[in-house]
């Protein structure tokens, strides 16, 4: 099967290098609009708040819905429903998302994007700032978008941060399980949150626009809430680990930056437990999420590990013509799911 994904993905020698690919993901072609037709906004639920502030108001998440288009003479029943999840400081409408989520469309499935808290437009919903360890919030939504899957197939992809929490739902299905769910996919995710954290922090460039989204995050938050916050001082802060020991000691339950990335790192002990079919695809090529975290898994008959020589963090172009592949991936994903099922 490894040598399957190869051959969809095997980029010209002028785009192998791992930073190029990492930055070119960022770029959105004119054909990636279709999932944004017809969409519709969903407000989800999303269970107390277990953030410090501990507030009586339930979360509220924001999801984009987009109807599937069938094939030409084609029954009108979509093959499936696909719930996307983007990583830290990405949105419904980043650019794996949506091109990613058109393709989907147009191979005959309905779509769900879904934001985590203060991510998109969605800063006003919840007086709680995010954490990547509010991993019971993101399950709520998907637990309630998986209903809207009635009965067909349901599947959830993730993207870095967002593979994060597509494994840890996947590993917490057997104790809550999602419902209609066929396999969740997680490509390039953060499963030692340490390291990636270091690694991001040598990175000047990567550094530099993830610190920059952050903050930014930050100050609209502090301007929406001017009573609770006050993240004026991170403007001096130089690094995101610095940064992240800040607010974790001053705004959560955490002693500092450390036990806070401890709490959402995905243990390779844990995967023994899994219950759900889960696909793991990233690139060794990788600038952020060492490949080595993901190839030492151990092997489960419910997991599927895929370590592709190049694609950069969720990257996945070619040249001649220039495209981004991972829809190609993603669907050769399901195609092996369809054809076991």
């Amino acid at each position: 099967m490894a040598s399957d994904f190869k051959d969809i993905y095997m980029p010209h020698g002028l785009l192998r290098n791992g930073d190029l690919q990492t930055i070119l993901g960022q770029h959105i072609p004119e054909d990636a609009s279709i999932v944004m037709e017809q969409e519709q906004l969903i407000l989800f639920d999303a269970g107390p708040d277990r953030t410090e502030l501990e507030t009586d108001r339930a979360v509220r998440l924001l999801g984009v819905y987009t109807p599937g288009r069938s094939p030409l003479n084609a029954p009108p029943r979509p093959k499936g429903l696909a719930m996307l999840l983007h990583g830290w400081e990405g949105d419904s409408h980043s650019a794996y998302n949506l091109i990613l989520g058109s393709e989907l469309i147009r191979a005959g499935y309905e779509v769900v994007r879904l934001n985590m808290r203060d991510h998109g437009p969605t800063h006003h919903l919840n007086k709680g700032i995010f954490f990547a360890t509010l991993v019971e919030e993101v399950h709520a939504a998907t637990h309630q978008v998986g209903l809207l899957a009635a009965g067909r197939p349901f599947f959830i992809i993730g993207a870095s941060l967002g593979g994060n929490f597509v494994v840890r739902i996947a590993l917490r299905h057997q104790r809550n399980p999602i419902p209609n769910l066929r396999r969740a996919i997680a490509v390039n995710p953060v499963l030692n949150p340490r390291r990636a954290c270091i690694l991001l922090d040598d990175h000047r460039l990567l550094q530099r626009y993830f610190r920059r989204r952050w903050l930014e995050s930050l100050m609209k938050k502090q301007k929406l809430f001017p009573d609770l916050y006050d993240f004026t001082h991170l403007a001096s802060v130089p690094t995101i680990w610095e940064m992240s020991d800040w607010v974790t000691k001053s705004m959560s339950f955490y002693s500092g930056v450390e036990e806070y990335l401890d709490a959402y790192t995905v243990k390779p002990g844990e995967f023994l437990d899994l219950a759900a079919p889960l696909t793991i695809l990233t690139a060794a090529n990788d600038p952020l999420i060492p490949s080595d975290d993901i190839e030492t898994l151990p092997a489960h008959p419910q997991l599927q590990v895929y370590v592709l020589p190049y694609g950069g963090h969720v990257g996945y172009n070619d040249l001649f013509p220039f495209r981004n592949c991972l829809p190609d991936l993603i669907k050769q994903v399901l195609i092996q799911d369809a054809d076991n099922n």
